[in-house]
């Protein structure tokens, strides 16, 4: 199958889950021997290189430079020239996402647009942009609702989760320096302090905690854990590799998830593959609850007193290294749904 994604940036671009989530589905894709083609504004080096492939991928330069409006204009040609068998748009720019679906309606090519939720915010044009597409997908419920809300029949809406490399999380090494962690990037949404003050209230207790990630409120947090007297049994590791925070995963008993904003909580998702009893607390931007609603090794908590009786109380559940039960969250089963999604779109088009 020959699958077209369209997005001016890509994750070549900037730092941004949605086109995080792009680039491994189409290299995914391309490893499985389907052709894929990516649209977007030029990232790779060469004015006189129209294209580029990298990661068995094909990118195609739409515009020199990611302009909105110049790549608007010339979207329609680079589609025409594309002749995929669908088209998967990323949610970016909404006037973007609906010019695709006009002309993939005159190309008569099906069109799944990937809503990760953290694009730009135009309502009316959302809500355009979200109407037009033969089938919407979005990383949880939470996000599925938002669509739902700028007018998408429910029908036309699938959940496809992140997902994660079950091997990799397998054959990672036992890091067993941490009692409780704490993973995402350090930025307003991250919201740490819950998880700090739940730390302090554990003062007279012996426990060590690493805090992954880095980012703007990285010094702020750091602070705060100083002032709260606590600052000695807690290591702020910085940025890691996928597998260097598997084994910290692996190694630790509670895996604490407290972000305020959160489309989907990815590193929640690998501890709780890796055995973490995961303990979420409700926010109501972020969907990690989801991961831990009805699971036996998942609890969900709505205050920092909650939180350290919960951390407290695990103790008396088994240490794990390894949950089968998120098996289903590989890269490969994801895959497959992304292609049900397209043979669902093709089929409905009459396409076989």
């Amino acid at each position: 199958m020959h699958v077209a994604f369209v997005s001016m940036e890509t994750a070549h671009h900037r730092d941004r889950r949605g086109l995080e989530r792009a680039q491994r589905t189409a290299r995914l894709l391309a490893d499985r021997g389907h052709e894929v083609t990516f649209l977007c504004a030029q990232w790779w080096g060469g004015d006189a290189v129209p294209s580029f492939e990298h990661e068995g991928i094909q990118y195609r330069r739409v515009t020199t430079e990611p302009t909105s409006r110049a790549f608007a204009a010339k979207l329609p040609a680079a589609l025409w020239r594309a002749g995929a068998d669908v088209i998967h748009a990323v949610q970016g720019v909404p006037r973007h996402v609906s010019v695709t679906e006009t002309v993939a309606t005159l190309l008569r090519t099906p069109v799944l647009v990937d809503w990760f939720g953290d694009g730009s915010s135009e309502p009316g044009s959302e809500r355009r942009a979200a109407a037009g597409a033969d089938i919407v997908t979005t990383p949880s419920e939470l996000i599925r609702t938002r669509v739902r809300e700028r007018g998408v029949d429910d029908g036309a809406v699938r959940v496809v989760p992140e997902s994660i490399d079950v091997e990799l999380i397998q054959e990672a090494p036992v890091d067993d320096r941490f009692d409780v962690v704490y993973a995402r990037r350090l930025d307003e949404h991250a919201n740490v302090g819950t998880l700090l003050l739940a730390l302090a209230e554990r003062r007279q207790r012996d426990w060590s905690a690493a805090i992954i990630g880095d980012g703007p409120e990285r010094e702020a947090v750091e602070t705060a854990a100083r002032e709260l007297r606590i600052d000695d049994r807690i290591t702020f590791t910085g940025a890691l590799s996928e597998r260097e925070r598997a084994s910290i995963y692996k190694g630790a008993h509670v895996f604490a998830q407290t972000a305020s904003s959160e489309p989907f909580a990815t590193a929640l998702l690998r501890a709780l593959a890796c055995g973490c009893l995961g303990v979420v607390e409700y926010q109501a931007g972020s969907s990690a609850h989801e991961l831990v609603e009805g699971r036996e090794r998942g609890r969900r908590v709505t205050s920092p007193e909650e939180m350290a009786r919960v951390i407290t109380e695990a103790g008396a559940v088994a240490h794990r290294e390894y949950n089968e039960r998120y098996e289903s969250f590989d890269h490969g089963a994801v895959l497959r749904t992304y292609l049900d999604c397209y043979e669902e779109i093709r089929a409905e088009r009459g396409l076989f």
